[in-house]
């Protein structure tokens, strides 16, 4: 069973919000996942607010999957990155 973490769409009409879940990768984007490790509000700009960016990701269950060989979607990546770089901004 090849394992994906990947973004799985919840929230409204024209205002999505994604659960960031560990899922086998046959599944459909709303289906069937294994674990839920994080959330994603686009609607949100990617920016450090109150110590907080519109991503949340449990770091520790994020390296437990990958370090089983779970493979991050190419969209996960980018935000998982654009969400480093706020942070490393606001920290300077």
């Amino acid at each position: 069973m090849a394992v994906h973490i990947r973004l799985a769409r919840a929230g409204t009409k024209k205002r999505p919000f994604y659960r960031i879940v560990v899922t086998d990768e046959r599944s459909p984007r709303g289906g069937r996942f294994l674990e839920n490790i994080g959330t994603f509000d686009p609607g949100k700009e990617m920016k450090v607010v109150d110590g907080k960016t519109p991503l949340f990701l449990d770091q520790e269950r994020y390296a437990h999957w990958t370090g089983r060989g779970a493979q991050p979607s190419e969209t996960l990546r980018r935000v998982i990155k654009a969400s480093a770089k706020a942070s490393a901004t606001t920290a300077k």
